[in-house]
């Protein structure tokens, strides 16, 4: 089981309520409470870079796509390649469920 340094009781809270999400209906209601539409736009951002970074866009490209600085996207780019692989998982998921 992963074992990040930030987890503790209230993270694994937070990690329950997002797993016993069912659907994107409740994961929007969720994120309409929970977060600011600035931390929604910041994470969605993150995502679609991590998109990108995977099929091998350029920064210049993905700045130009995305609006997203080249830190934010080095910082993806540093996590898609050597963090704890939940863009990976997450992404090809995604590929997958577009797929069918």
């Amino acid at each position: 089981m992963y074992q990040p340094n930030w987890r503790d009781e209230h993270t694994d809270q937070l990690v329950k309520a997002l797993v016993s999400i069912k659907n994107e209906d409740e994961c929007y209601r969720l994120l309409d409470d929970l977060c600011t539409i600035s931390e929604v736009k910041a994470m969605a951002q993150r995502m679609e870079v991590a998109r990108m970074l995977s099929e091998n866009y350029t920064y210049t490209s993905i700045a130009g796509q995305t609006g997203a600085s080249t830190a934010t996207i080095s910082r993806v780019k540093r996590y898609l390649h050597y963090g704890a692989k939940g863009y990976q998982l997450v992404l090809e998921r995604l590929k997958e469920k577009k797929a069918e």
